[in-house]
Formats: C-alpha cells, sequence, structure tokens
C-alpha cells in the first residue's frame, strides 16, 4: 500500500476520513453518501465530487477502480448512548452488509471500516464476530481495535472501532499504529476570537470572524445538567457531539458543581461563561484544518456534519500505518490551521 493509491470512499460524510487519507497521500477516485446537505461542504473542500445516492442503489460495476476502500457505515444502530441497541435490525446498521459487498465485488488491496464502540458491545459482539468472518470468507486477513482519537494527536476524547482488512494475497502483516503516551489538551481553541450565538440559523458569513464561528444557545436538557460538561485547558474535550443541543462546553467556563446525583450546575457567579462549542471550535477538536468551511441552511446540521466526521488526523494516522509507517510523534500547533 502505496501513496497515490486510489480510494473509493462509502459514507463519506463531509470527508474527515477521506481528508486524512489525502493527507497522507492517498487519491480519493470516488466518494459517495445519501443525504443532500452535505455535497456543497464536499465539494468544496476536496478534489472529487460526492455522489449522492444511497448506497443500496449504486451500481457497483460502474465504481472506478481502487487500491482500497474507506468509509464508516451508519453508527447510529449501534451506540451505546442510545437506550437500545438494534445492529442490523436497524436498517442504518443492515448498509454494513452493503460495503461487505461492495469490498467482494471491487477486491481492493485494502479497506478500513470505522464504527462506534457499541459494534463491539456484549449485545452486538456476536453479530460483530460474523462481520470479521464474512470479511474473512471474502479474502481478508482482518484486524480491529478500539483506539482512543486523543492518542494520536486528537484533542478530543473520541474511542472508535477501527477494523483494517488487508487481501489475503498481499505479504504484509498490518499493525496499528501506537499512538503517543499522552493525550492533547484543548490548547488548539486558544486565541480564537469570541464565538457568535444562535438559536438556530446560521449567520451571514461575513457576519462572523472566522468561518462557522458560531453557537447554538438552546436550553439545557435536565439529561444534559446530569453531569459534568466541562473540561479545563489541559484535558482532551469530551467528544464531539453531532447534535447541537449535546455538544459539550467550552473549557473558558469552571467545571460544573454537583448538588447530588444526576444533577448538577452552573458554577454561581459564573453562569455566563458557559456556552457550547462553535462550529469551528468541534472542527478544530475534529482536527479539521481552518480552511475547511462548511455550508449549511440550519446550524444543527453544521453540528451534524462534524459530529459524524472521523477526526483528520485520526484517519491520516490510520492511513499512514497501512503504508507500514506508525508514528507517534506529537504534532505542533501549526498541523491544526
Amino acid at each position: 500500500m502505496n501513496e497515490g493509491d486510489k480510494i473509493i470512499s462509502l459514507f463519506s460524510g463531509c470527508g474527515g476520513l477521506d481528508l486524512g487519507f489525502s493527507k497522507a497521500g492517498y487519491e480519493i477516485v470516488f466518494a459517495t453518501d445519501y443525504a443532500d446537505f452535505l455535497k456543497e461542504t464536499y465539494d468544496q473542500n476536496h478534489e472529487t465530487e460526492l455522489k449522492i445516492e444511497d448506497i443500496r442503489e449504486l451500481d457497483y460495476d460502474k465504481l472506478p477502480e481502487c487500491d482500497g476502500i474507506i468509509g464508516g457505515p451508519p453508527c447510529q444502530s449501534w451506540s451505546l448512548a442510545s437506550n437500545h441497541l438494534r445492529g442490523s435490525d436497524d436498517e442504518r446498521g443492515a448498509v454494513f452488509y452493503n460495503y461487505i459487498e461492495i469490498i467482494q465485488h471491487k477486491k481492493p488491496k485494502f479497506f478500513v471500516a470505522e464504527n462506534v464502540p457499541g459494534i463491539i458491545s456484549k449485545t452486538n459482539i456476536d453479530e460483530f464476530k460474523e462481520i470479521i468472518q464474512k470479511f474473512k470468507e471474502i479474502g481478508y486477513n482482518v484486524k480491529y481495535k478500539k483506539m482512543n482519537a486523543s492518542y494520536h494527536n486528537v484533542p478530543q476524547e473520541r474511542k472508535r472501532v477501527i477494523i483494517v482488512g488487508i487481501r489475503d494475497d498481499i505479504d504484509f502483516n498490518y499493525e496499528f499504529p501506537e499512538g503517543t503516551e499522552e493525550k492533547m489538551g484543548q490548547e488548539v481553541l486558544k486565541g480564537m476570537p469570541e464565538s457568535k450565538p444562535t438559536e438556530g440559523e446560521p449567520h451571514k458569513p461575513e457576519e462572523l470572524e472566522l468561518p462557522n464561528h458560531e453557537h447554538y444557545i438552546g436550553s439545557y436538557s435536565s439529561r444534559y445538567m446530569s453531569r459534568n460538561r466541562v473540561r479545563n485547558w489541559d484535558e482532551p474535550a469530551y467528544t464531539v457531539q453531532a447534535n447541537a443541543r449535546h455538544q459539550k462546553i467550552h473549557p473558558k467556563a469552571p467545571k460544573m458543581e454537583k448538588i447530588e446525583k444526576d444533577n448538577w450546575k452552573f458554577k454561581e457567579g459564573h453562569e455566563d461563561e458557559y456556552r457550547r462549542y462553535s462550529i469551528r471550535e468541534a472542527a478544530k477538536l475534529q482536527t479539521f484544518p481552518d480552511n475547511f468551511k462548511l455550508k449549511y441552511d440550519k446550524i444543527r446540521d453544521g453540528y451534524k456534519m462534524i459530529g459524524n466526521a472521523v477526526p483528520v488526523n485520526l484517519a491520516k494516522t490510520i492511513a499512514k500505518s497501512i503504508q507500514g509507517k506508525n508514528t507517534n510523534q506529537k504534532p505542533t500547533i501549526q498541523e491544526f490551521t
């Protein structure tokens, strides 16, 4: 697996995984997702145009030749954050099998699949093992690992299951990257101008000091206030969410104070300091560069694009590891701009 290898991207979203692979020297030759609102953002930030189509309706014969296939099949049905784990009984989980079919049809040298930890939960582990077995049956040596992005140059706690398959006629013993010994803090957010608040409608670009630097100001639910939602500057952020209302609090505010079990409050005298991350800040925590501009008509779609993405630096690290280049070198701040 080498720089210049051609990649098909499935379930592309706004392209965090794609951008990481591009930064590692791969060429994205095809990208697709089903959601219309993603297209403008993807097209203006990548050299390949996003094809809007349901993966179940793709004509496999018309897909371009490729060396690798990457993608993160929809993870909502596997998520531990939900009250029930539906797995492949939910059609969003079932499309994982379409992903396998495409790999079987194209026979790339390698594939990468990303998903939430819920996919290896006690509820889903049997089906997950079935998925792994199907990858093996179509001719791939498969390894998987739950990775925490905060050990891979990402200033955020984000645990994801990464599955890597190498075609079994290729003599390459894949090893996951080791990562750093220390987690990153949120210093990448320092020095930014103040974000502009909004209840849902985005500001005009000329009204913002930085692109997408606006934050949602809706009310905080009792569930949200059931635990601390703030981390200090020197700590990695909590996982960036794909939901505007669930977005965590900027580190300029002090940590929340516990009243009783499942009941926390903002520190008295500091209430005005509490606000959610802006979309731009969430993008930086996901290690998107500052010139990556998101287009959306609703603030919730901006958060959704970023929150569902794979952190760019994690994607780049995985891409390099497939080239046999494992690194645990800490990045400079310049790598986030």
